[in-house]
């Protein structure tokens, strides 16, 4: 993990100081030797902006030319996080900047899978208007679909999420790592609603 570095970004970011910000950017040689300063968490300031879902930081520094696709000692970076926690404005900013559709968090998982277990429509239907995979397979042996089946309430947010993944495409036969099906989850917990939208897509097979 990267030193903690004394950072008058991450000083502004923390501070929630736009002013200081945009002073600290504006001084080349600052922004060139600290646009990628680390805290004790190997978080960069923009990492930080995006935690706080500070828009105007996430875009000054963006604009700036910092890294979107920059770990932290938990493997989150600026996309990861925005896709995860439904943070759609940053989120779009670093698809518009080189955000790696591919790369995963700690838990071995694209930033869909995330944003379908946390409940952000809105987030997924951003990240399925990508490239990024949607059947991609976590650590846990979850696709995306499987969380919005296993980790949601099977309410309304959750079948509105299954029924967008289902629409793009999404193969709701791949089961977890003990050979259960999203279909098989979603009748043991009683989701009736999911259960039912899933052998309605199966029928349509």
């Amino acid at each position: 993990m990267p030193a903690a570095t004394n950072s008058p970004l991450i000083d502004a970011v923390n501070n929630g100081d736009p002013t200081a910000l945009a002073r600290a950017l504006s001084d080349t040689i600052s922004r060139s030797a600290d646009l990628e300063a680390r805290d004790g968490d190997a978080r960069t300031a923009l990492m930080l902006a995006t935690r706080a879902n500070d828009i105007e930081a996430a875009r000054l520094l963006i604009e700036a030319g910092a890294d979107v696709n920059a770990k932290d000692s938990i493997k989150d970076t600026p996309f990861l996080y925005s896709g995860a926690e439904g943070l759609d404005d940053i989120l779009v900013m670093t698809l518009g900047t080189g955000a790696d559709l591919a790369d995963t968090n700690r838990y071995g998982g694209t930033a869909l899978i995330p944003a379908c277990h946390h409940a952000h429509p809105s987030t997924v239907r951003i990240l399925l208007a990508t490239t990024i995979d949607i059947d991609h397979i976590n650590d846990l042996g979850w696709t995306a679909l499987m969380e919005t089946v296993i980790l949601g309430d099977g309410g309304p947010v959750f079948l509105e999420i299954l029924n967008l993944l289902l629409d793009a495409g999404a193969d709701a036969d791949i089961p977890d790592h003990d050979g259960i099906a999203p279909l098989a989850h979603a009748r043991a917990l009683g989701f009736n609603s999911l259960a039912q939208t899933l052998e309605t897509a199966a029928a349509k097979r």
